[in-house]
């Protein structure tokens, strides 16, 4: 009997620490999706919250945009916090100030403490995504880390359907009568969880200290994007007073000097936080110009339309969030699954995804213009963007990083996923402040009012989708000329660029 266990032990070891390791990688994936379900089941709680507030569409603007903004300045930041004190003590951070920030936001009397608890909650989401990424690669190989990044995959794929559908649900049920509040609340039972258990089933890491935090840095980006992006979102609401202009200047200043002392840190040998220097490999540039055009529209597109749904077409929370469902559903398909086109067709993906787009914009517009719900047009359309959004993005982050030595490989995706996620930023304020501007306009919110709204706000979006095509043409030209064996792109630091 003693030769029996003593042989049975070793046998059983290996098959624990698997055990161990499936069971981290749920709860690094819970923390994921987390973070990526909060963007999009506030879209669908947005009408809600302005009813309750009586918050002004700017307001609104800065409910999303707010957890944006604080999640794309700090997250190169949150990934060298890993790197200077340990992956598993940052992602516990941040999942704790993620759920706190969460039950303060179920928790809001008014729209500016909530906007200010957004911006708190996107800061958690900063300092506990980048983690995710750097300990599957750390803990797990060969095949085992194939399914472990298969299953990551997966949940960028299915959080925003699962967000879009949730949120609508939950305020549809009204639960308690708190109508959008357990939006929020969901988040906390799964924070608890991992708080519980990421200390006992995440190993613990010692630091690296490869890379040093840029202070300087983040302290003239930060009020430069916010000196940008408040202006230009409560303007239209304050009919332009001349402070805004006056801090929209500030705002350039401020990111011309950012541009300076990142290069003189990088000359110096230091480490920026965004290193310009990487934009000189080919490709990189266009496919940065191109994502922000795809995240510019999509990011507005998202705030316009499901604000329309709901605010303008008095649709309810979980028929605006199933509207949702197909497009969401084959942009994850589509991403999932386009390298198995053909690999000449490749590189043309990212323009006729954006063609795909542009058009899918105009469907939407014409269905949209009469004021009612735009029928199987409005379908096709949304449907057609889901195809064109999943052609879009995945080639490009991968295109626009195949140049890009692997020693610049960390910068060149910080940089680019700092652009995308400010793109998404900017696409709210742009396009939002369009379509409450013409609806503003009249005073009327009749359904034909409405309508046209949304129908010129979607021929605006579909002129960016059109102009990132060019971009978009020139990255396919680069890559078709500077073509060499298909590798996996590097890591981008974010999970969840395109959502």
């Amino acid at each position: 009997m003693t030769t029996t266990g003593s042989a049975s032990h070793p046998a059983a070891a290996p098959a624990a620490e698997a055990s161990r390791r499936w069971m981290m990688l749920v709860l690094l994936l819970l923390g994921q999706f987390m973070g990526l379900v909060d963007v999009f089941v506030v879209n669908v709680a947005m009408p809600s919250i302005g009813t309750e507030f009586d918050a002004s569409g700017a307001s609104l603007q800065l409910v999303v945009g707010g957890y944006v903004i604080s999640y794309a300045m700090l997250l190169i930041t949150g990934a060298r916090l890993g790197d200077l004190y340990g992956r598993r003590r940052m992602y516990l951070l941040g999942v704790v100030v993620f759920t706190i920030m969460s039950a303060a936001c179920a928790l809001a009397p008014n729209t500016a403490t909530l906007v200010v608890f957004r911006i708190a909650q996107g800061a958690g989401a900063a300092v506990m995504v980048p983690q995710i990424m750097s300990v599957i690669q750390m803990q797990f190989q060969g095949k085992a880390r194939a399914q472990a990044l298969s299953a990551y995959g997966a949940v960028l794929s299915t959080g925003a359907v699962a967000g879009l559908v949730l949120g609508g649900v939950i305020v549809n049920a009204d639960l308690f009568g708190t109508s959008w509040r357990p939006v929020f609340m969901v988040n906390v039972p799964i924070g608890l969880v991992l708080i519980a258990l990421v200390p006992r089933l995440l190993p613990q890491d010692a630091p690296t200290a490869r890379r040093r935090l840029d202070l300087a840095g983040l302290a003239v980006a930060i009020p430069a994007v916010f000196l940008m992006v408040l202006p230009a979102v409560l303007g239209r609401e304050l009919d332009w007073p001349a402070w805004t202009f006056a801090c929209i200047a500030v705002g350039i200043v401020l990111a011309v000097v950012f541009v300076l002392i990142e290069r003189r840190i990088a000359a110096a040998g230091g480490d920026p936080l965004l290193n310009f220097a990487v934009l000189r490999a080919p490709g990189i540039s266009v496919g940065m110009i191109t994502l922000i055009c795809v995240q510019l529209t999509y990011g507005g597109f998202l705030f316009v339309f499901t604000l329309h749904l709901q605010a303008g077409l008095r649709e309810s929370a979980l028929r605006a969030g199933l509207t949702y469902l197909p497009m969401s559903i084959l942009f994850g398909l589509t991403g999932f699954y386009w390298r198995k086109l053909p690999e000449r067709l490749h590189p043309v993906l990212a323009p006729a995804g954006l063609a795909l787009s542009a058009v899918s914009y105009g469907l939407i517009g014409i269905a949209m213009h009469s004021g009612t719900s735009g029928g199987w047009l409005m379908w096709v359309g949304t449907m057609l963007n889901g195809v064109g959004m999943g052609l879009s993005v995945s080639p490009l982050l991968t295109q626009s990083l195949v140049n890009v030595p692997m020693m610049q490989a960390a910068d060149a995706s910080g940089l680019l996923t700092t652009a995308v996620q400010l793109g998404q930023v900017a696409g709210i304020a742009v396009f939002g402040a369009i379509y409450l501007t013409l609806i503003e306009r009249t005073g009327d919110t009749h359904a034909h009012v409405v309508g046209s709204a949304m129908s010129t706000t979607a021929v605006w979006i579909l002129v960016v989708a059109a102009l990132g095509v060019i971009p978009g043409a020139v990255l396919a030209r680069i890559v078709l000329r500077t073509r060499r064996p298909a590798s996996p792109a590097p890591a981008v630091a974010t999970g969840s660029v395109a959502k």
